[in-house]
């Protein structure tokens, strides 16, 4: 069995948005009670991560280590139609997923106890990003 859902996520801006509990009302209106459950991000300037959900510290600090990585504005970069974020947008969502894949099991997503799914928007200005949640399995 297969059950697909669009999420339509609003961002404000560069920074973590929490989904956990978005993809998890998708796995349990799926009825799959084993399987796996896919999230895919349709952008190239944005990313999913399984991360530290506890502590937004965990988060912040993601943040600054990539603004050091892949810095604003670096002259070096040829594209920059949409401004000095774009292409470290496309650089820092090429380094981490634009998928992940989670076991699904006793109908729900069966993460650590402090992982969540997050939605990394890389752009600084606010973005509507479309998310594709595919569950399968029995």
């Amino acid at each position: 069995m297969i059950h697909q859902a669009i999420l339509q996520i609003q961002c404000h801006g560069r920074g973590t948005y929490n989904i956990t509990r978005e993809v998890e009302q998708v796995i349990v209106a799926s009825g799959i009670r084993t399987g796996l459950c896919h999230v895919f991000c349709h952008h190239t300037s944005a990313s999913l991560t399984l991360c530290e959900n506890a502590d937004p510290a965990v988060r912040r600090d993601l943040e600054q280590f990539m603004a050091r990585l892949v810095p604003d504005g670096d002259v070096s970069y040829e594209h920059s139609m949409e401004g000095p974020d774009d292409m470290p947008a496309h650089i820092r969502s090429i380094l981490t997923n634009m998928d992940l894949t989670l076991p699904v099991t006793a109908g729900h997503c069966a993460r650590g106890t402090w992982q969540g799914i997050y939605l990394w928007e890389h752009r600084t200005a606010p973005h509507r990003r479309q998310i594709t949640v595919t569950v399968q399995g029995e």
